[in-house]
């Protein structure tokens, strides 16, 4: 019986890409225990402005109470998801405790470039987050790189030297790549496929399908391409437990954005201080504390301003920030300081997650 996933996401959420083989690992921790039934009445919602928030057609949804959008499961990716679920649940569960330090330097890479941060899952299906994974075509690396694609993108690929093995740096590379190929297609899910069967595959199946739609010319792709699409689905799935603005299509986003523009926090604040307060879409790695130090604003009136900020723009990489005016004039004035700042706390409680030992199991000895 097929499985559909329910879920409930925030008016401001982020996105995701793709490439390689067949033989990956994924799992669905975050699933809900109940299995609702596809409604084929739903009409599809929308997400956010930002063209990069175009995951076409992984789900439909529809509008519901409280600003948040119930979302299903696009029906033509449940049964490859069920069936992925079911066979990498025990790996995933494990990489996200060790993989979390990685995740968190991605982030702040894939926030510094732009893109969506659920692309990192991409390095997930790619290598296991494995720094000298090598595929049988040649790609190395956590993002399998080949060596010309490598070098294009700035890498030292040479007798002596292999930075597509270099985490951050790589990283970085495949951030430009990822850019490079959305410019191509503006359509996520084309741009993993093209991760990884190249452009010219993906040109060939839009050539023969006459179709943009990955779902209408999944078939003209080859086998492992199309497979590895929808192990992106499924990865995002498994690990955020639900969908994102990323995941649904660009008229979708349309139409969630103006549903988006009501503040939270006008039910936490007065109709004078709604009036005497601003509001700016933010995105990126932003840190309330950070924040609250460079405007000498109280984190308690903060978080009356702000709800649940620190959660959702983790989880989300966007949020609408409201402020009083002469706050957000403050923030505006340095919020390139206030990022860098929030982003280098990040990237210090990563390098201090690495350098912390794990314990290891003890060795047991043959039995004489």
């Amino acid at each position: 019986m097929h499985f559909l996933l329910t879920i409930l996401i925030s008016l401001s959420t982020i996105v995701v890409t793709a490439q390689q083989s067949s033989d990956t690992i994924i799992d669905l921790s975050r699933s809900r225990t109940n299995k609702p039934v596809i409604d084929s009445t739903i009409v599809p919602v929308a997400i956010a402005s930002d063209p990069k928030a175009g995951f076409k057609d992984l789900f439909a949804g529809k509008p519901e109470d409280e600003g948040l959008s119930q979302v299903q499961l696009n029906p033509r990716a449940i049964s490859f998801v069920d069936d992925y679920m079911a066979k990498n649940r025990k790996s995933l569960e494990k990489l996200k405790g060790w993989g979390r330090p990685y995740f968190d330097m991605i982030d702040a890479v894939l926030t510094y470039h732009g893109l969506p941060r659920e692309l990192k899952y991409l390095a997930v299906i790619e290598s296991y987050l494995k720094t000298y994974a090598v595929s049988w075509a040649g790609a190395v690396g956590p993002w399998q790189f080949m060596p010309e694609t490598g070098r294009r993108m700035g890498l030292k690929v040479n007798a002596y030297t292999d930075e597509r093995t270099d985490y951050y740096k790589s990283t970085h590379a495949a951030a430009k790549y990822l850019s490079e190929l959305y410019n191509i297609y503006n359509d996520w899910l084309l741009v993993i496929a093209a991760y990884n069967g190249g452009p010219g595959n993906v040109n060939a199946a839009i050539r023969k399908s006459k179709s943009k739609n990955f779902w209408d010319l999944q078939h003209f792709l080859p086998a492992e391409s199309r497979d590895h699409v929808k192990k992106f689905i499924a990865t995002h799935y498994v690990m955020e437990g639900d969908g994102g603005i990323t995941t649904l299509t660009r008229d979708e986003t349309d139409i969630l954005k103006q549903a988006s523009n009501v503040n939270p926090a006008a039910k936490n604040l007065s109709a004078a201080e709604l009036t005497n307060s601003k509001v700016q879409a933010i995105s990126g790695r932003y840190n309330s504390l950070v924040i609250t130090k460079y405007i000498t604003f109280s984190i308690v009136e903060f978080n009356r301003y702000n709800p649940d900020f620190d959660k959702l723009i983790t989880h989300n990489g966007k949020y609408e920030l409201r402020l009083p005016a002469d706050k957000m004039d403050l923030f505006m004035a340095k919020r390139y300081d206030i990022l860098n700042e929030s982003l280098q706390i990040m990237l210090d409680s990563f390098k201090q997650s690495l350098s912390t030992p794990t314990k290891t199991q003890p060795v047991k000895k043959p039995a004489k």
